[in-house]
């Protein structure tokens, strides 16, 4: 499937706020044989003093900009057309969760791709004792590890209710789990820490999702914005398997990667730190069509 995506956030600030550095995780990744970026043009303003380019531990493109006197507001355009393949046929050919630390007992490779730095603690997810209780009743009697992740996003599709209002960012995993109300991104961590409480290697995928809009409505334009989903290790023939829990569905060729890490820490689209006192407002609106399947 082609895909012309556009992507904008703004920033606008109380007072202005200088000495501003930021790490931008905004354009889609080339992934060999799954998704191809056929061009892509980000356009930052102000134009920063400084800007960079390089790529992440986890191979994630990374711009870096810098500003050396203050602004009232920032604003990111990311324009791209991208080439998504479909989702070929998945047939389970995972071990079971026992068979599956054994073979993580055998990787010696410490790799970005390597599953060992999916397994423990991460930045925005730690261990939560009952999200682990949860998880473990959950996939007590699963067969295969693909099973067990399945179980697990598809009960959180199942229990929670997708809600802007109820969380913000920096929301802990925890709260939005006992509320059962939350984004894609708190659905997303969640699942991470089940399935690691489990023994999954798991990460957090950022990215884009097209969105369908019901029979005789019209799309709206830029109405949607930046989705998450999770990716799990399911053993060495296997590899890894990306599940979007707010959907119930695997990840396919309506799915479209920017970046993927531990959690949102290492995938943040506009991480940083500037000088400014009060407050800031946010907005951000993604635009995706399929120019062709």
């Amino acid at each position: 499937m082609l895909y012309d995506i556009t992507l904008k956030i703004e920033y606008a600030y109380d007072s202005l706020a200088d000495a501003g550095r930021h790490i931008l995780r905004l354009t889609p990744a080339t992934l060999p044989g799954r998704q191809r970026v056929i061009a892509s043009n980000l356009d930052v303003s102000p134009t920063p003093t400084e800007q960079g380019f390089a790529f992440d531990f986890f191979d994630n493109r990374c711009i870096s900009i810098s500003y050396d006197e203050a602004v009232e507001e920032t604003a990111f355009l990311m324009q791209a057309r991208v080439d998504r393949a479909a989702l070929e046929p998945l047939f389970d050919v995972s071990p079971d969760l026992r068979r599956l630390a054994k073979e993580l007992d055998t990787l010696n490779s410490v790799a970005s791709e390597a599953p060992h730095h999916f397994r423990g603690r991460s930045p925005r997810v730690p261990p939560v004792a009952e999200i682990a209780t949860w998880a473990g009743r959950l996939t007590a009697d699963s067969q295969s590890t693909l099973e067990a992740v399945t179980a697990v996003c598809t009960a959180l599709h199942r229990e929670m209710a997708f809600d802007p209002e109820a969380t913000a960012v920096d929301t802990p995993l925890e709260e939005a789990f006992r509320a059962r109300h939350g984004v894609c991104q708190d659905f997303t961590h969640i699942a991470i820490s089940a399935l690691r409480s489990i023994g999954v290697p798991a990460g957090y995928v950022s990215g884009f999702l097209r969105t369908i809009p019901p029979k005789g409505a019209a799309r709206l334009e830029g109405a949607d914005a930046m989705h998450a989903w999770v990716r799990a290790w399911c053993g060495l023939e296997m590899g890894w398997v990306e599940f979007d829990p707010t959907n119930n569905m695997m990840a396919g060729e309506d799915h479209v990667v920017v970046a993927i890490g531990r959690d949102y820490f290492d995938v943040a689209p506009v991480k940083g730190m500037f000088r400014t006192a009060g407050s800031q407002d946010t907005s951000q609106s993604v635009d995706m069509v399929a120019v062709r399947s």
